[in-house]
């Protein structure tokens, strides 16, 4: 009876797996270009064939998921299992592994400064078992997905930093960062723009200079207290030499 049971649970547990392999997975494509991204749901395990025991950042041809696809290739970006588990690039594994994280990993957020912690995470390498794959176009077909490439959404928010403000709008060295800030309208009267990081001003060169001058007034003064510190020692050593001199002398006279 007892091994009866034990083979009916077996058995459960099987149909269970095969039954959660056999849904569909969905495929959360990113088309970086528009700013736009859809959810396509695949049913059918033969078109997804060519994603399996690939990692990711492999770059996959798109023919087999339709023909609304044909000429489109896609980067495999991550993905989540059945359970909710995220997929982690570096681990080689089509499987769930328990790892300790720190500050810096992916796929964690420190909640507390210094602490570490264990938990679950899904290998890089595709398989079956996924519920969502999220793929990145890196080449575009010839026919149009609607949603995904027949429109185009602007960011919101544009650069912060002012090398990347001076990449996107192609300006020299002379030009004012400043004037070239995207500012978000929140009314007709009022605009909103981001504080421009590592800007270059002549405040900040000037305490640039103050605290080098700084440092090498320390370095100065450190070097002449040391000086005087050594002068005096060799003097104190002298005063010794001869006192130690004037004692034997005044014994042997005795």
């Amino acid at each position: 009876a007892q091994a009866t049971s034990v083979r009916h649970r077996a058995s459960s547990v099987l149909q269970a797996v095969v039954a959660a392999c056999s849904l569909a997975m969905k495929l959360n494509i990113a088309n970086p270009s528009t700013g736009l991204q859809k959810v396509f749901e695949i049913d059918d395990d033969k078109k997804l064939l060519p994603f399996y025991d690939k990692r990711m950042s492999s770059e996959v041809s798109g023919d087999t998921l339709g023909d609304e696809f044909k000429g489109y290739v896609f980067r495999i970006s991550g993905g989540n299992d059945k359970q909710g588990f995220p997929m982690k690039q570096g681990i080689l594994c089509n499987h769930r592994v328990r790892l300790l994280f720190k500050k810096g990993m992916s796929c964690f957020r420190e909640r507390r400064k210094g602490c570490r912690k264990r938990k679950s995470v899904r290998g890089c390498v595709v398989g079956p078992d996924l519920a969502t794959l999220s793929l990145v176009i890196s080449k575009k077909g010839d026919a149009d997905i609607p949603g995904l490439t027949d429109d185009q959404r602007p960011r919101r928010l544009g650069p912060k930093r002012a090398s990347n403000i001076r990449k996107l709008f192609n300006l020299e060295k002379k030009d004012d960062v400043r004037n070239f800030v995207v500012r978000r309208e929140l009314s007709e009267k009022k605009k909103k723009a981001p504080k421009i990081q590592r800007l270059v001003t002549p405040a900040m060169l000037q305490r640039k200079r103050y605290f080098r001058s700084q440092t090498r007034q320390k370095m100065v003064l450190g070097k002449k207290l040391k000086e005087d510190y050594t002068k005096r020692l060799s003097e104190y050593r002298q005063e010794q030499k001869e006192l130690r001199a004037a004692e034997v002398a005044k014994k042997k006279k005795e």
